[in-house]
């Protein structure tokens, strides 16, 4: 008897696909496009690792499953080449980024292949590569020519270990996302792209694209808006005045102190007035070693130092009151200052009670009652106002908009998001195309000299000197000025690598086009994305971005669509005993040796059943022997198949409705458990009909598509399996039959129910009751407990 040999069965198929071009999509010609994206990986290790097959098995799984249902699947793949990780890692090896990357772009795809996936290798994109980049550039240059590109001198988090400034979202609890370092604030020029602009449309379309919860909540706080009052405090003696954002108008009133931030442009201004200025000073430059979350955290003491000299005006109260710098003020946030209410804002409370300032309350939680207890924290939630003047006794949400008025203010929201810092100051990136010319001032590169090509940097380390290793290499920084042709110097800093993803999926679908990004009739015929399958970790980095650049081009004419997925799954994450998979840990799972020990198709239906899908699960050698027994019964159940129809019709057409349903919702391993339920069902029988084998290839064909083609030539067909339609079910099969159940009082029968196999205690009980026999041997006792055997007994105990 022929035995299953997944290695020799898994080349000669690849083998043969690759000959046919069997997943080739003709995107012109194309009839019922459907376009599934899986998030392109970074090339920064040597190989894949086993999260990495466990996410692209996910989506091929889903785009095969589509493809069976009759659609064109287009499912490209390529590698986000350039960027810190690929560099850091470059610089670990002690070799060039491009050399480097070019052999890790060589062993991914390598390994990829070995996937059997659907991959449209023939649509490659590497960011790394001048034709891909170019269009990088080009987007780049519509933004500066929109507006939505700017340069600006702004403090930024620095990471001491990489030696660059990072986005917001590149810093996770005050250390680089990267490398773990704990950054840094620094005060630099630096080029950002002007997102703020579209905070009220990404929040608005949250509400209306078909994503995960999860991932809407993430990008809602993300951007995090928050609606309130602009109201000026007036400097005392002076025309100066302090700009605040306030979410609670309400406690005006009660505003004792002021906190400016340690960055506050207005310092300059007092400086000559503030008698303690060396004092500010040394405070201002110790807080600019700090990290935004350490300044801002709430478990902090708080410190800060009073601007003595100077007074600001409650515009309420009228009454004079002191104003502090503190490093909990964050000059990004709001207007960079605050009027502080500690009776009614924990923070606030904490610094007032440390410097003893007044605490006043101006919110009672039980009016009209007036005898407010002294407060051992502050209380924050609703009430009415006391000690507010003519507004005492006003309810407090009714009491902002009128308290707003009378100071003078007026409505206004502010957000957490801010604009997306892309300059950086390493070698391996697309260089900003960007001129500075003494006489005509920041010019941008024209499109006809794009790409501006990276040059070959031997010593591409970066320098920790605020500037990039491009900076020392004259022959890339001298250049002409494009419009008067004078000597001029390039911009340095190279562009985030989140820039180069923000638009990938654009490209494509349109790379034999060398003279645009993209087309706009095949844009127009394949976006938005239909099926976007990645990490939850990405969900207020790369898809914010994607968003954002999508929206803009938009508004560029370029496109006539704004958001650039239809859907958005995340998948969870494969962990080994327990913990997250790392290098430090030596528990990183190497797929190749277990392509190589049990197959390619084996490890593919493994990782589908650890757990499910969204949520991940935990890598297990003895786990995946399992899947490999089964895939083994498989085999033998295929080869032994006779002719004739199926004698097994409603469990298998019970089977085709669990699978098409776990499926459409990536629950592939409930899928996978009722494949082996199909499988264990025949077990028993002598023979197993040829359409019954049939139906359990096709329904293999997305989680193991190497073994089910081979089965399906074995049974004797020509064509591909995968080239068979999806089964559709007969719902005259679901009806299950009834079972007769036992109902008895005190352990004695007094009746029988047709009734549903896997009916619940409580169906059954609600069923027995409507019988008026077993109500009569019950009585008029209270049934003191129930004793249930699914699918046997009920037992009434009176």
């Amino acid at each position: 008897m022929r035995e299953y040999n997944p290695q020799k069965i898994e080349a000669k198929w690849r083998k043969e696909w690759e000959k046919k071009k069997a997943w080739k999509v003709d995107l012109k010609k194309a009839k019922n496009p459907y376009y599934n994206l899986m998030m392109f990986p970074y090339p920064s290790a040597e190989g894949l690792h086993v999260g990495n097959v466990y996410a692209f098995t996910g989506s091929d799984i889903f785009g095969r499953f589509k493809r069976m249902q009759r659609k064109d699947v287009f499912e490209p793949m390529g590698f986000d080449a350039f960027g810190i990780h690929s560099e850091n890692f470059a610089i670990k090896k002690g070799v060039h980024p491009k050399i480097q990357t070019e052999k890790n772009v060589q062993n991914f795809r390598k390994q990829l292949k070995q996937m059997g996936a659907l991959f449209a290798w023939d649509r490659e994109v590497d960011t790394t590569k001048p034709e891909y980049y170019k269009w990088t550039q080009w987007l780049f240059l519509e933004l500066y020519k929109a507006g939505l590109a700017y340069r600006a001198k702004a403090p930024v988090d620095w990471c001491p270990s990489c030696k660059t400034v990072l986005a917001d979202e590149q810093v996770a609890a005050g250390r680089c996302e990267r490398c773990g370092t704990e950054v840094v604030q620094k005060e630099m020029e630096q080029w950002f792209l002007r997102i703020t602009k579209y905070a009220d449309r990404l929040l608005k379309n949250l509400e209306t694209i078909e994503w995960s919860e999860r991932t809407r909540m993430a990008q809602k706080n993300w951007i995090g808006k928050s609606q309130g009052a602009e109201l000026e405090f007036p400097v005392a003696d002076s025309d100066l005045k302090i700009g605040v954002f306030t979410t609670r108008p309400d406690t005006l009133f009660g505003a004792t102190y002021m906190v400016l931030a340690p960055e506050h442009q207005l310092l300059e201004k007092l400086k000559a007035r503030i008698t303690n200025w060396d004092e500010v000073q040394k405070y201002r430059e110790e807080a600019k070693k700090k990290s935004e979350l350490e300044r801002t955290e709430l478990a902090k003491e708080k410190t800060g130092i009073e601007l003595k000299g100077i007074k600001a005006i409650n515009p309420a109260s009228k009454e004079e009151i002191p104003v502090f710098i503190a490093d909990y003020a964050l000059a990004s946030y709001g207007t960079g200052a605050i009027m502080a209410v500690p009776a009614h804002d924990q923070r606030d409370f904490a610094f007032a009670k440390k410097y003893s300032l007044p605490i006043t309350i101006v919110i009672c939680p039980h009016y009209p009652e007036k005898t407010c207890p002294l407060l051992d924290k502050a209380y924050t939630g609703e009430g009415h106002l006391v000690g507010s003047g003519q507004f005492d006794g006003l309810a407090s949400q009714e009491a902002r908009a009128q308290i707003m008025k009378f100071a003078g203010g007026k409505f206004s929201a502010k957000y957490h998001l801010r604009d997306w810092l892309i300059s950086r100051q390493r070698y391996w990136g697309p260089p900003i195309p960007i001129i500075y010319c003494a006489k005509c001032g920041t010019v941008p590169v024209p499109e006809k000299d794009l790409p501006v090509k990276l040059p070959f940097v031997k010593d591409f380390r970066p320098q920790g000197t605020g500037k990039s290793p491009l900076a020392s290499v004259a022959s890339f920084v001298k250049t002409k000025c494009p419009q008067c042709k004078g000597l001029a110097e390039r911009e340095t800093d190279v562009s985030d690598t989140f820039l180069d993803s923000a638009w990938y999926f654009f490209r494509y679908p349109c790379t034999e086009f060398k003279d645009k990004p993209f087309d706009k009739e095949r844009i127009v015929k394949w976006l938005p994305v239909d099926m976007y399958i990645g990490g939850q970790e990405h969900a207020v980095l790369h898809l914010l971005y994607t968003r954002f650049i999508t929206m803009a081009l938009k508004d560029l004419g370029y496109l006539e669509f704004e958001e650039p997925f239809k859907k958005f799954r995340a998948h969870g994450l494969i962990t080994k005993d327990g913990a997250k998979m790392s290098k430090s840990k030596g528990n990183v799972v190497n797929p190749d040796e277990y392509f190589k020990n049990y197959g390619v198709d084996t490890v593919r239906m493994y990782l589908m059943f650890v757990g499910p899908f969204s949520e991940g699960g935990d890598w297990s050698d003895k786990g995946i022997v399992g899947i490999s027994r089964f895939l083994n019964r498989v085999f033998s159940f295929a080869i032994n198949a006779k002719e004739g129809k199926s004698n097994s019709e409603a469990l298998r057409h019970k089977t085709i409705k669990k699978i098409t349903e776990d499926l459409e919702h990536l629950r592939y391993n409930t899928a996978i458990s009722a494949l082996m339920e199909y499988v264990n069902a025949f077990s028993q029988k002598d023979a197993v009909a040829k359409e019954d084998a049939e139906t359990l290839l096709i329904l293999l064909a997305p989680f193991a598509p190497h073994l089910a083609e081979e089965l399906w030539h074995e049974i004797g067909r020509k064509d591909s399996v995968h080239d068979q339609p999806w089964p559709s079910y007969d719902s005259k099969f679901l009806q299950e039959e009834k079972i007769r159940l036992i109902i008895q009082v005190n352990g004695k029968m007094r009746g029988i129910l047709d009734i549903l196999p896997d009916a619940s205690e409580e169906a059954v009980r609600v069923e027995a009751l409507k019988n008026e026999k077993i109500r009569q041997w019950i009585g008029q006792n209270p049934i003191r407990k129930t004793i249930f055997v699914k699918g046997k007994i009920l037992n009434f105990v009176v």
